[in-house]
């Protein structure tokens, strides 16, 4: 192992348990310093001097402060694409990546699209969306203007076609518009749930994307699926990212709304987490 690593692991030892601290130093220095795994294994080959060391010292002060590693790197890997990411917009996960692939499975084989993302934030939705539909019309909206510009580089860094635009689901109006399908996973953790959350989450990811009242956890899916009634097309679907507390209340919100042949799917760890519904 490079000495390096122990050093990063040692000075983190304090904050994280000590595998993690080690996943962490290992991360570090393969995504911000760009070791390979023989240099990461190999000895004293490599080092990091100067300049760059100082950018090693500042990033294990964020990590200290529990800044996720996302952030402190600046970027995440979605559905085989890198995305830069920052403290306007939330982590992309890995059950996101699951509901992309279910669109994609359902809509690779048809004719183009035209795809509607609501709440876009870092752009990983549409714009793999893009990438993996050829033909898809993407258009992703947001109501932060930060976001929106981390978005758009993400586009330009993946050399996908996305439209953004800058608006308020709360306000937004009908218009002509309509859609094959329209995707989003809004804000749906109840002010309740804080109490459960990492540090790392709760500190530092924007709560705006994160939280809804505890009064009304549905409030976000039902404005959209209320948009969906009049802007799907004829056989077009809409599909969610859900809190796993409240699929059976989800799939009855969209019951009452019209919509049909309603799917409730659990993410890889068991946990009711996306929804279809047809138009």
């Amino acid at each position: 192992m490079h000495p390096i690593v122990n050093e990063i692991r040692n000075a983190l030892r304090e904050h994280y348990p000590d595998s993690e601290a080690l996943a962490l130093a290992k991360m570090l220095l393969v995504e911000a310093f760009g070791f390979s795994t023989l240099e990461l294994y190999g000895g004293k080959d490599k080092e990091i001097s100067g300049k760059r060391l100082d950018v090693l010292n500042e990033m294990i002060a964020r990590l200290k402060k529990n800044e996720p590693i996302q952030y402190v790197i600046g970027a995440e890997v979605f559905c085989g694409w890198t995305f830069e990411v920052n403290e306007n917009v939330l982590i992309p996960r890995p059950e996101t990546q699951e509901l992309v692939r279910w669109i994609e499975a359902d809509w690779k084989s048809d004719a183009p699209c035209r795809i509607l993302d609501v709440g876009t934030g870092s752009g990983c939705i549409a714009i793999s969306l893009s990438k993996l539909l050829e033909g898809a019309e993407v258009e992703a909206w947001d109501i932060s203007e930060g976001a929106l510009r981390v978005a758009r580089r993400n586009a330009d860094r993946n050399e996908a076609q996305v439209f953004f635009r800058r608006v308020d689901v709360l306000k937004a109006c009908t218009e002509d518009c309509r859609y094959d399908v329209i995707v989003s996973n809004p804000p749906y953790i109840t002010e309740s749930e804080k109490q459960d959350m990492d540090a790392n989450v709760l500190d530092w990811e924007p709560h705006t994307a994160l939280f809804v009242p505890d009064a009304d956890p549905l409030f976000f899916y039902r404005r959209i699926a209320e948009l969906g009634v009049s802007m799907l097309n004829e056989g077009g679907a809409l599909y969610f990212e859900i809190n796993r507390a409240y699929g059976e209340e989800t799939v009855r919100m969209l019951e009452g709304l019209g919509y049909k042949q309603i799917e409730l799917r659990k993410d890889n760890w068991g946990n009711d987490r996306m929804i279809k519904a047809n138009r």
